[in-house]
């Protein structure tokens, strides 16, 4: 038997939020949603900017708002990971084994980039990060393979509204080149930080094509300068393209359809 109580409309008024966006195929505003809900532009207004508060939902480059990272983070702080995750984790385990280096799995938001796996089984030497920990996405080699996903006029924006900071002596911080960068990561498919985000470290990253709107996600496999010799760079780069690959036709809409490829072994 349900117990009594005093249902909340501003709860309601917010699923119903939630629940729009999910079935919608495109980033949404305030005037469309109190339209489509029939709820006042004020009511709308506040829920969105809680929720855009919470990272539950995040604001794009055009003022309309979508999905953003906290959702993943509830989904893994509960147990209850969502298909990509499953999907991913095994090869972050492959990643880990094969190549002794810290690998991560994040997601864009805003100007951040958030980890919500890892795996970082403890070698003689690792370097470790928490999930939900927050990086700069104008640094190191996951955030340039984050912003690869955007369009042109998005990282045009990006570079445009914010300053390059130098972080080690090999930082870029002129960004005409950054952004050449950036393109030419999308051309090739892998990143490379060679002590661009933190002295002694070194890192590897992939973008990975999930076909979800709005997502830019990427694999990044991380270590100290002294595990990874200039000899290795070629074998591991390769190693990461070969994984991205074989995520990505795991994410093409034919293989999701048939519901193939979730949490199974990774093979590559």
């Amino acid at each position: 038997m349900i117990p009594e109580f005093k249902r909340v409309p501003a709860i309601d008024k917010c699923f119903s939020i939630l629940q729009f966006f999910a079935e919608s195929k495109h980033s949404l505003g305030i005037s469309e949603i109190a339209k489509q809900l029939e709820l006042s532009k004020s009511t709308v207004f506040n829920i969105i900017y809680t929720l855009e508060d919470l990272e539950i939902l995040e604001q794009c480059p055009d003022g309309k708002f979508q999905f953003g990272t906290l959702l993943y983070l509830l989904g893994n702080e509960t147990g209850k990971r969502s298909d990509l995750i499953q999907t991913i984790h095994p090869y972050l385990d492959k990643i880990n084994r094969e190549t002794k280096l810290s690998a991560f799995l994040g997601i864009r938001s805003g100007l951040r980039a958030i980890i919500i796996d890892k795996v970082d089984t403890a070698y003689d030497i690792k370097i470790s990060a928490e999930i939900g920990m927050h990086l700069p996405l104008l640094a190191g080699a996951g955030g340039k393979a984050l912003l690869c996903q955007l369009k042109d006029e998005e990282i045009d924006h990006i570079l445009t509204e914010n300053t390059l900071k130098q972080l080690t002596s090999k930082t870029c911080i002129d960004k005409t080149q950054f952004k050449k960068e950036v393109l030419k990561i999308r051309e090739e498919g892998i990143a490379f930080d060679d002590e661009e985000y933190i002295e002694g470290v070194v890192a590897f990253s992939v973008p990975l094509k999930t076909h979800r709107r709005g997502l830019q996600i990427a694999i990044w496999a991380v270590g100290l300068k002294q595990q990874v010799s200039s000899g290795n760079i070629p074998e591991i780069s390769g190693f990461l393209r070969k994984i991205a690959n074989a995520l990505n036709q795991r994410f093409s809409p034919a293989v999701t359809e048939t519901g193939c490829g979730k949490g199974s072994e990774a093979h590559c």
